[in-house]
């Protein structure tokens, strides 16, 4: 009997190890940009909070079914419309 490790094919290393080798390379290109482009970047940070509110809008009122929806009344009451 073979061992597991001996029947393992040696190109699947060599893949894993490129994969690290280029997490690396891009964590340091991302650091390195975000170092030189820092004034750029806070520039842009009030645009963005600002645009964040209406996508903060639309993503969270689909957990509640958005505006204007009507409750569930008991049977035989005429349900209410809330008041804005």
């Amino acid at each position: 009997m073979e061992s597991e490790n001996v029947k393992r094919d040696p190109n699947r290393r060599r893949l894993s190890i490129a994969n690290i080798v280029l997490m690396g390379f891009l964590a340091i290109a991302g650091f390195f940009l975000i170092l030189e482009h820092r004034a750029h970047l806070l520039g842009w940070l009030p645009f963005l909070i600002i645009l964040l509110c209406p996508l903060m809008h639309i993503f969270m009122h689909r957990s509640h079914g958005g505006h204007g929806g009507v409750a569930e009344a008991p049977e035989g009451e005429r349900p209410r419309r809330p008041h804005h």
